[in-house]
């Protein structure tokens, strides 16, 4: 569903004293880093510089631990033996040499993809050396410029470049992440189709920790030919991209069957077909309620699949729920079931909120407690009298349930909110 998160930049590991280990490759290593200023190198404040040398990158590969920040790469390097762990043909094969010149460095680049790399060569080969850094490398030295100086200097600047540099990756990763993901919101989320009726719409949907974009809640609502508006909110058990793609496809099949003209128990009995069908194994449930509000608003058919009854709100009155003692069980429970489709009386100006049950199973504090629907309608009905309604009544009781909760709620959440007069 959702775009994956990406990994952190998992950066070499910092050695306890605060130096810094360079692996170099290179066939003669003890040749180049030879003599009394290289003995005393040092890293950033003073700290030593412990040197491990490799031959070949098989023996790079065992070398490259955790505790290794930078590489030295010599760009003179023979070619290459036989990456570790290749086929090989018997002990006459020939060694495979490199497709062309920076070869090596580039296999070392995919074997060490988070370390700082410096290319050393020769400085009448300036122009490979400039092609190295275009390639991957964090900088390039000279051998016949070589000294502990110069390359402690260059350790610590490639180090810190590669640091930026997986910064800044991780930077932009992230920016693509949420501009997909809102691609995805925006076609995956629903638009309501209201047009020609007077009811106003608000919703909001959040998931569980942020896990992903999106949860197995999920909502709709339409206005059909005759004047009807027809809404729902259903909620799928459990967590994750197979759940949310469930509930996806319960919502655009609820809005296909009821723009065809299916309605109460005929509908959700070919909605439990669907979830049969389309459940990743026989113990998935979905929980429903759906209103169908009369042409004039004045009144509405409930149903209820498992799913808690939404709460109807009036001027003069006390918020209350909708009848909830006799709807079905969920779907996908009880094969052959039916679910009874009640007559209720709304009003001529009114509220209806209709939730999920992340908005109610939200704890209270560091205890057990939980909100629950008692706690849910005090807290609607004090906010309704602070003149709170729509969009601002709907952003007040979820940042006040994740408040109570006293972190990110563990469950999916979601609520619509229709309003007349």
């Amino acid at each position: 569903m959702p775009v994956p998160a990406p990994r952190p930049a998992e950066q070499p590991v910092a050695l306890p004293d605060g130096g810094l280990t360079l692996l170099v490759i290179e066939d003669d290593p003890g040749g180049t880093l030879s003599g009394p200023d290289m003995a005393a190198m040092t890293g950033a404040a003073g700290k030593p510089v412990r040197i491990r040398t490799a031959r070949n990158l098989t023996e790079a590969a065992r070398l490259l631990t955790d505790d290794v920040q930078c590489i030295l790469l010599d760009l003179e390097l023979p070619p290459l033996e036989q990456a570790p762990g290749a086929r090989t043909g018997g002990p006459c094969e020939e060694k495979e040499t490199p497709a062309d010149e920076l070869e090596t460095l580039r296999r070392v680049l995919r074997l060490a993809p988070r370390h700082a790399v410096l290319a050393l060569t020769a400085e009448a080969d300036a122009e490979r050396a400039a092609e190295a850094v275009r390639v991957g490398a964090q900088d390039y030295l000279f051998r016949d410029e070589l000294d502990g100086r110069v390359l402690s200097r260059a350790i610590r600047y490639a180090v810190e470049r590669k640091r930026a540099d997986l910064a800044q990756r991780q930077l932009t990763e992230t920016r693509l992440r949420a501009q997909e993901n809102a691609r995805l919101e925006r076609g995956l989320l629903p638009h309501p189709l209201l047009a020609g009726s007077d009811l106003r719409f608000a919703a909001r949907y959040r998931p569980g920790r942020s896990r992903a974009l999106l949860g197995g809640d999920f909502y709709d609502t339409v206005r059909t030919p005759d004047g009807t508006v027809h809404a729902m909110i259903g909620d799928v058990c459990g967590h994750g991209p197979d759940e949310a793609a469930l509930g996806v496809s319960l919502r655009i099949a609820w809005r296909a069957l009821t723009l065809s003209g299916l309605s109460g128990d005929e509908l959700l009995d070919t909605l439990q077909q669907v979830l049969e069908h389309e459940r990743a194994d026989e113990e998935i449930f979905a929980t429903l309620c759906t209103v169908d509000i009369s042409p004039d608003g004045r009144s509405a058919a409930l149903c209820l699949a498992g799913h808690p009854a939404p709460l109807l709100v009036r001027p003069g009155q006390a918020p209350a729920l909708l009848p909830q003692d006799d709807g079905g069980p969920a779907l996908g429970l009880l094969p052959g079931a039916r679910w009874p489709r009640r007559e209720v009386e709304l009003g001529d100006a009114w509220s209806l909120l209709m939730y999920t049950d992340g908005l109610i199973e939200g704890r209270i504090g560091a205890g057990n407690r939980r909100l629950g629907q008692e706690g849910m309608i005090e807290m609607i009905t004090r906010q309704v009298k602070e003149g709170l309604r729509g969009e601002g009544l709907l952003e007040a009781a979820v940042a006040e349930v994740r408040a109570l909760n006293g972190e990110e709620l563990t469950d999916d959440l979601a609520v619509l909110l229709l309003e007349r007069g």
